[in-house]
This record gives C-alpha cells, structure tokens and sequence, in this order.
C-alpha cells in the first residue's frame, strides 16, 4: 500500500517543461528569484498586497535566529506556555497552559507543522506579548526593505490589515535562508517534540516538497479562507539556489504543482557561476592608530554571475571599494564593497566585512605596535 501511495504522489507533482507565460495560471500572484543575486526570474502581480496565511511565521523565524545568534536567547531555554498561547486555534501542536517545552522544540513546531499556538509562546517568550513582538516584526519589515508588508499578528491568522506581497515574501526569504540553521528544521521531513514524556508528539512536514522535489529544502506552507493555499520554496541543485512564493491558490494540490513549474523553469533555463565565495579573504587593509597594523577583508556573500543557459560565458572584471575607515571596527562591520563589471556596468555588489574587533590605541601603544611591525 505504502509503494502505491508514494507512485500517486510522485505522479501528482510531475510537471512537464513549460515557457514563462504559462507559468502558475491559477494563482493570484507569483515570483521566482535566484537566491545570492536576487535576480527575478518570474514575476506575476509581485508586489499586490494580500493576505499570505502562514508564509507569516518566515518573520518569526528570522527573528528567532537572529537572538539566538546574538545570545539573547538559546536553544535549550525553558518557555512556559501562557494561555493566550495555548488556546490559539488553528493548527497546533497542542500546547496546554503552563507546559514547559524548550524554544528548540516550539521553534520545531512551528517550522514543521506550522503550529499557532508555538508561535504565539516564541513571540511571547522574546517581547513579553504577541502585540511587542509583532512590532518587532514590522520594524524587521523596514530594515530589510519590505514595503508592502505589514503584521497584525505573529501567526498568519486572517486579520484585517495583515498583509505581503509575493516580492516582499521572495526578500524576506533571502534574508531568511541566510541563516543556515533554519535548513536543520525546514529541510526535514519529519521529526519528534516531548520526546522524553509519555506524550511524545509526531511532527510531519506541511511542506511535501522537501520529499517529493529534488533539492528542496524549505521553507513555509499556509492555508486560510482569506489567503486561500499559500507557499514558500526553495531549493538548490549545484550552486544555483532559487526561492518561489506562490499565493492565492484554491488548491493544495495546485499549489503545490505550480511551485514546481516555477522551479522547473528556474533551473531548466538559468545557471549560476560562483565568482568568489562567501568568507574568502578580498584585500587587506591597514589600520592607522589601531590595535593592528593590517585587517584582512572578507566578502559577507557569494560574487556570483547568473546567466540563461542559452547565453555565451559572460566576460567580467571586478572592483574593490573600500570605506574611509573609522575606528571602532566590530567583528561584521561592513568596510566597503566588491563590484562585479560587466561591459563598463556593475552588474552585482557584495559587502565587505571584517571578522575581528579593531579599536584606537593611544599613542605610545601606536609607536610600539609600529616598532614590533617593522622588526
């Protein structure tokens, strides 16, 4: 029976070759990007604001990885489900008031099966209360440039004035899969929360791609009577990586299969060549009245050429800018920029950083720092 069932749905998301304008005819709105350029490939109604379900919660994931990253919280800490929390309808992983699940298993919950009620206690648990967090959310909106987006909840729920736009979706993503870490839950198929309790709970991915689509390895899925099936892909086959928002689809199933067409199209038509890599060393700079003499330089993300498969090797060079440097520097400050050159225009800019402190010295501590640089 399990043999006839996986054949069924390996048939359901099969899709032939299609053209560009006769991609995702049955949803309201549509993109497909290349992920280190933020190249679009394909856009329908992109930047239309609409209800977007789910898709939502990539907000509350940034969020979350971000104060892991800074420390502020961790993945071990204990939360204690208010409840608010607990009696949050929609999907759920059925949170009861005053259980105590750690922000890993919460963040598991709501990544996985995309559950309300995990969502509702993370956003809790980080602001005090949903309505401090969605601030949190919109001011994030702001500093990664969505301007078509706006958050009345932390969950997707239906709420007047709650809304995004498939672009916007399609950034927030980019920014999303930057921090690695969220593959470990978005990429699994299946997994287990209060596994040391008699009510060990089975998560089953809501994003069926991950089984069915080569390559695919998140993000979000979501569903409500204003949003209609909403969706949130990406993938990644050598080293071009695509991200497709598909929203507004009465079906599931569809849903599903015109996600593929996007995919399908990105990777039968575009490829990627990666012209230097995240974290290689770009130039060094000297330091005047620092703590060191010389700081290398790195590039914060891929230099990469994205190109049609039917066009001849595109011809580049690339230029190095780097800022009037000011002392303080912080481990991650951006220095300046590489840009790529292509018949005399830039056709992509990445940032530079520098991955040590470097503060001012006094003057002795100068002079002695050039004696010993010069011995």
């Amino acid at each position: 029976m399990k043999k006839i069932l996986i054949v069924l749905l390996l048939f359901t998301f099969f899709i032939p070759k299609v053209h560009a304008d006769e991609l995702i005819t049955n949803a309201k709105n549509g993109i497909l990007i290349e992920a280190s350029t933020g190249k679009i490939l394909y856009e329908k109604n992109k930047d239309e604001k609409v209800s977007i379900a789910s898709l939502t919660k990539m907000m509350v994931q940034l969020i979350v990885l971000e104060k892991i990253e800074e420390g502020s919280i961790k993945w071990n800490d204990i939360v204690t489900a208010s409840s608010n929390a607990s009696g949050m309808g929609g999907t759920q992983i059925w949170l009861s008031t005053g259980e105590k699940l750690s922000v890993e298993e919460l963040f598991k919950g709501m990544s996985i099966v995309s559950a309300n009620d995990a969502t509702v206690a993370l956003a809790e648990y980080i602001s005090g209360s949903e309505k401090e967090f969605v601030k949190l959310m919109n001011k994030k909106a702001k500093e990664i440039g969505l301007k078509n987006t706006f958050f009345k909840n932390s969950t997707g729920l239906d709420e007047e004035g709650h809304y995004s736009s498939a672009f916007d979706l399609a950034l927030l993503a980019k920014e999303l899969i930057k921090h690695e870490e969220i593959f470990k839950f978005s990429s699994k198929y299946e997994d287990y929360i209060r596994t040391n309790t008699q009510n060990k709970y089975w998560l089953v991915n809501t994003n069926k791609l991950i089984r069915f689509y080569e390559g695919a390895d998140g993000l979000k899925t979501g569903f409500t009577d204003d949003a209609g099936y909403t969706m949130a892909v990406t993938a990644k086959k050598g080293d071009l990586r695509l991200i497709a928002i598909v929203l507004g689809e009465k079906e599931g199933k569809v849903r599903n299969n015109e996600t593929i067409e996007l995919l399908n199209y990105g990777f039968d038509n575009y490829k990627i060549d990666k012209i230097k890599s995240k974290d290689e060393i770009i130039d060094t700079i000297k330091i005047d009245k620092g703590n060191k003499e010389v700081v290398e330089v790195y590039l914060k993300d891929d230099l990469s050429i994205l190109s049609k498969k039917s066009d001849k090797d595109i011809k580049y060079d690339y230029k190095v800018n780097i800022n009037n440097i000011k002392l303080p520097l912080k481990k991650g400050d951006i220095v300046g920029n590489i840009e790529l050159i292509n018949n005399n225009q830039v056709i992509d800019s990445k940032d530079l950083i520098v991955k040590e402190d470097i503060f001012k010295i006094n003057y002795v501590k100068y002079l002695l720092n050039k004696l010993l640089f010069m011995v």
